[in-house]
């Protein structure tokens, strides 16, 4: 017999809840748009409880909810300041061959350039 389950939460085995955004494999697992200068604020997210920033173009997201490992993808893009460009994850010692400063709590990424920018969007799947 078919049937359609409705349900506003699920819990683990531990019995902690999560909402059925999260238990969706490959739905976006947290999401950000914020204001970049002249001071950051985030205007809206999903799973991103603040940001952090550590320079120019430099920002750390810090999730809400831990990621269960570190496989996950980040995309995303800003505008305004001094150009349109993309996000990258940050790589320690600014050589582009050491590890990203990523984990399951949090990821740091920067703009190209870098540069500070009004409007920036991130979004994390796995």
């Amino acid at each position: 017999m078919a049937g359609t389950l409705v349900a506003d939460t699920i819990q683990d085995g531990a019995g902690n809840s999560t909402s059925m955004d999260n238990a969706i494999y490959g739905s976006a697992k947290a999401w950000v748009n914020f204001n970049g200068i002249p001071t950051v604020s985030i205007r809206a997210s999903y799973n991103v409880s603040s940001i952090t920033v550590n320079g120019t173009g430099d920002y750390t997201m810090n999730f809400t909810n831990a990621f269960v490992d570190t496989n996950y993808t980040m995309a995303g893009s800003f505008e305004g300041g001094s150009s349109p460009g993309s996000l990258f994850p940050y790589a320690s010692g600014g050589t582009g061959t050491a590890p990203a400063l990523i984990s399951t709590t949090q990821y740091r990424m920067r703009t190209t350039g870098p540069a500070n920018a009004y409007w920036i969007s991130a979004v994390f799947n796995r």
